[in-house]
């Protein structure tokens, strides 16, 4: 995971200091909507990735009434249905940046995403050609306050024993890192000893990252940003390597 430490950094502080509450909320409001019309249940027990969903909207502290109010609106046959989709493609520099999105308009969003690769001197490539630039890995984020109780010797036994590979600390959090397949297990691992995640999601991280001037990595900084904006899209995942000068862009 060369490199990976870094970024991840970074992506925890953009998203800490970053003024799109509201967008969270809405990804996971989507989250739940999927959640339910493809696990076919309304009950977290019976259906993995609607507790998934509520976990992470607990993590965001989304009031409890939304989060039964999204619940009762996904559960409605006739209701707002959402598809995932993912654009793949490289930016400025030849950054390659990894685009998900959930839509209930398939042809909107890919006119969206082309046309922000285009305008911002960047190009869409085909799925499945950045698979060899990044790793699929479970990461859960857990805030040191909670673990008070906990011995952290024990817990860090406890923890390889669910699956991680890589335990990162740093800034009064934890950062676990698994394999995509140990996900669930980990998931199951932090329930079994009592503990609830401030987030726990897929990531792609990237295997190696790719260095630009100080220019070029404003230029997709940029181009990231201008995805981020896009309300269909949820993540931009990206190999930029991140110098100190453009750190203090995102800070």
């Amino acid at each position: 995971m060369s490199g990976h430490s870094k970024w991840s950094t970074i992506k925890r502080k953009k998203g800490a200091l970053d003024a799109k509450r509201g967008k969270i909320f809405t990804r996971i409001l989507k989250d739940i909507n999927i959640a339910i019309k493809e696990g076919g249940s309304s009950d977290p027990d019976a259906n993995p990735r609607l507790r998934l969903a509520i976990a992470n909207a607990k993590g965001a502290n989304m009031p409890k009434d939304n989060i039964s109010r999204a619940i009762k609106k996904a559960e409605d046959k006739g209701g707002e249905s959402y598809q995932e989709t993912t654009y793949e493609g490289y930016g400025p520099g030849g950054v390659a940046l990894f685009v998900e999105a959930s839509t209930d308009n398939l042809n909107r969003t890919i006119a969206n995403v082309r046309a922000i690769f285009s305008k911002y001197e960047g190009s869409l490539g085909t799925n499945g050609s950045l698979e060899f630039i990044f790793d699929r890995k479970g990461v859960f984020v857990l805030n040191e306050e909670s673990l008070a109780t906990k011995n952290p010797e024990e817990l860090e036994m406890e923890l390889i024993d669910g699956g991680a590979e890589e335990i990162e600390k740093e800034e009064g959090l934890w950062t676990i890192y698994t394999s995509f397949e140990y996900f669930g297990n980990m998931q199951k691992k932090l329930e079994e000893i009592e503990i609830e995640p401030e987030n726990q999601e897929l990531q792609r991280i990237p295997k190696t990252t790719q260095e630009v001037d100080f220019e070029t990595g404003k230029e997709v900084l940029l181009i990231i940003e201008k995805f981020e904006d896009d309300d269909d899209v949820n993540n931009v995942w990206h190999n930029l390597e991140m110098t100190d000068d453009l750190e203090q862009l995102m800070e």
